[in-house]
C-alpha cells in the first residue's frame, strides 16, 4: 500500500481527498497537516469516525511522524511552493492539484525534483472529463484554429483565470501556435471586456457563488461552431484523477506537470 498524508486538510478538498485516499484499498491514509488544525482526527473530518490519525499543524513534524511516500496538497497559492519544497527535501512525492503557480515555480519545482531524484505530479485539474477536455481541444484546434475561452468558478477561488484554462490555451498554442484574433481595428470600451489574452486567444474568467468549475472551448469557423464544455458538479469529480496520480508518481520520471499523458 502507497502511504498518503493531505496537507490543507480542513479545506473543503482536503476533506474530499482524505474520504478518497481513506477509502481506496491500495492507498492508506497516514498523516494530514493544516495550518489552522485543532489536531482533531482526519476521520472525524470526513464523517468516518476515528482513524487514529491526527491533523497536524507543522508539515516537516508530520513527515517526520508519518513516513509518507506522496503528499498531496489542495491548499492556497501562497503555501503550496514551499509545502513542494518541504516535501521534496524529505524524499515526498507532491501530488499538487493547488492553482496559482507561476512558470518560474514549476521551473524551481522541476530542478527540485531532479536534484533530489523525487517525482512529482502538478496538475490544473484531475477530473478526468476536464483532461479530456483538453485533449479534445487541441485536437479541434488543428481544424478551427479560433477559438476563446470561457471559465467559471466559486466566488472564493483566488487565480485566475484558472490554471485549467490555462493549461488548455497551453495545448492549442502548441498545434496553431499564435494568432491574432477578430478585427485589427477593434475596440475595448472598458478595459478587460475581452479577457486575458495568452498567444491571440481570449480566456474570460467568471467568478460567482454556485459554481464548482466550469469550462467552455469554443471555436469559430466558417458558418459554424463548435462548444467543448465540461462540469464539475461536485468536488467528487476530482478524487478519480487525485487517487490516479498518487498511484502513478512514484514511477513518472521527476516532475510531470498535467494528466494528459497519465490519463493516456
Amino acid at each position: 500500500m502507497i502511504r498518503v498524508m493531505v496537507c490543507g486538510a480542513y479545506g473543503k478538498m482536503g476533506r474530499e481527498v482524505l474520504r478518497a485516499v481513506y477509502q481506496d484499498e491500495h492507498l492508506r491514509l497516514v498523516g494530514a497537516v493544516d495550518i489552522h488544525s485543532d489536531f482533531a482526527d482526519a476521520g472525524e473530518l470526513m464523517g468516518a469516525g476515528k482513524t487514529g490519525v491526527t491533523v497536524g499543524k507543522d508539515l516537516a513534524t508530520v513527515i517526520s511522524e508519518t513516513n509518507p511516500q506522496v503528499m498531496v496538497d489542495f491548499t492556497n497559492p501562497q503555501s503550496v511552493m514551499n509545502n513542494i519544497r518541504v516535501a521534496i527535501k524529505h524524499g515526498v512525492c507532491p501530488v499538487v492539484g493547488t492553482t496559482g503557480l507561476a512558470a518560474a515555480d514549476l521551473d524551481e519545482a522541476r530542478r527540485l525534483c531532479a536534484a533530489a531524484k523525487v517525482n512529482a505530479i502538478i496538475a490544473p485539474n484531475f477530473a478526468i472529463g476536464a483532461i479530456l477536455m483538453m485533449k479534445l481541444s487541441q485536437q479541434a484546434a488543428k481544424y478551427l484554429p479560433h477559438v476563446e475561452i470561457i471559465e467559471r468558478h466559486h466566488d472564493q477561488k483566488l487565480d485566475a483565470p484558472s490554471g485549467t484554462a490555462l493549461k488548455t490555451a497551453e495545448l492549442i498554442t502548441k498545434v496553431r501556435g499564435e494568432l491574432r484574433q477578430g478585427h485589427p481595428a477593434e475596440i475595448e470600451k472598458l478595459t478587460g471586456a475581452r479577457g486575458g489574452d495568452l498567444a491571440g486567444i481570449r480566456l474570460h474568467s467568471v467568478r460567482l457563488p454556485g459554481y464548482v468549475a466550469h469550462q467552455e472551448v469554443i471555436f469559430g469557423g466558417l458558418g459554424q461552431t463548435l462548444t467543448i464544455r465540461h462540469d464539475s458538479i461536485s468536488r467528487e469529480s476530482f478524487m478519480p484523477g487525485v487517487i490516479l496520480a498518487c498511484k502513478k508518481v512514484l514511477t513518472v520520471d521527476g516532475l510531470t506537470y498535467g494528466l494528459e499523458d497519465i490519463v493516456g
